[in-house]
């Protein structure tokens, strides 16, 4: 078996319910030209690293910025969607923007629904929620990287890939919904 098995995991391009600072959760929003941007420099922070095989959600955001990293990459014969590593479900904000659900409900229940840990938005999911399938997807990617010696990407979303980093550098939930999840880097770690 060879040692140091890596993933790269990254976060989609921006998209236009992203710019426009809308709740997207589940709903599908095409990358912007500064997304598409976005990917491309993934591409190229990644262009000389071996990939075995590639993780995506069903996503068209997830999909679309994976396919400009694969462009440097020949080896990689595997591309497996997952959508234990799709965006947080937001329910019934999902589409709405941010300003409208402050106007609405108030600053303080916006932060609790944003930032709170615990805190289900009407009909979606807390951040422990996405912890739980995040835990699950992590364990069959470790797994399924050591079966067959792979390094992997995973292009997902930025509150699952909060949820990746919390889990894998062991941070506190306080530390993790601080984090703000960029668009244009790239978080490595050995399996």
């Amino acid at each position: 078996m060879k040692r140091g098995l890596k993933v790269y995991l990254f976060r989609h391009g921006e998209s236009f319910f992203n710019k426009d600072e809308f709740f997207t959760g589940w709903k599908d929003s095409k990358l912007t030209e500064k997304g598409k941007r976005d990917a491309r420099k993934i591409a190229r922070i990644l262009k000389n690293k071996k990939i075995d095989a590639a993780f995506r959600t069903s996503l068209s955001r997830s999909k679309d910025t994976l396919k400009e990293v694969l462009k440097f990459h020949p080896e990689c014969k595997k591309i497996i969607i997952d959508d234990r590593m799709i965006e947080r479900g937001y329910g019934k904000l999902e589409g709405r923007s941010h300003e409208k659900i402050k106007e609405e409900y108030g600053e303080e229940q916006f932060e609790k629904w944003h930032r709170g840990f615990n805190e289900r938005p009407p009909g979606g999911e807390s951040f422990a929620d996405v912890e739980k399938r995040v835990k699950k997807f992590i364990a069959k990617l470790k797994n399924y990287m050591r079966k067959n010696n792979f390094n992997v990407v995973v292009s997902a979303h930025g509150n699952s890939l909060r949820l990746f980093r919390k889990i894998m550098e062991r941070a506190s939930i306080k530390k993790s919904v601080s984090w703000t999840i960029p668009y244009d880097r790239v978080f490595e770690y050995k399996i």
